[in-house]
């Protein structure tokens, strides 16, 4: 059973910084696609980016490009988002997920099939 644990959110001002991390607990961590989805208050669970397996396959939102950095460290079993110029809009709960499909319509449009998710860190960004 892979678990995910997230951390690393907070309260900033619009215009500043966070680094979220998602701890894996598995021996299969560099076999994951890994990525971060989030959702604000009263509405749904939307994508953010995600990194596949080989380390070099990335996806974003349109909303958090340029300004969202996704990374994993295999020998630390740690994903990361850094999340810089922030804005009031991208306040939310933050969940990392977990699973070995790389196959981008999946991780943007089909979320639901992702097999692990983590139980999520708030971010709120003040105007």
């Amino acid at each position: 059973q892979v678990q995910l644990v997230e951390s690393g959110g907070g309260l900033v001002q619009a215009g500043g910084s966070l680094r979220l991390s998602c701890a894996a607990s598995t021996r299969t961590f560099r076999n994951l696609s890994l990525g971060w989805f989030r959702q604000a208050p009263g509405k749904e669970r939307e994508f953010v980016a995600a990194i596949m397996w080989n380390e070099v396959t990335t996806y974003y939102a349109d909303s958090v490009k340029g300004r969202f950095a996704i990374s994993r460290d295999n020998a630390q079993n740690i994903m990361y988002l850094q999340m810089d110029s922030l804005k009031p809009e991208d306040t939310a709960l933050y969940y990392c997920a977990g699973d070995r499909t790389s196959d981008r319509l999946i991780w943007l449009q089909h979320q639901n099939s992702l097999d692990h998710w983590g139980q999520g860190t708030l971010v709120t960004v003040s105007s």
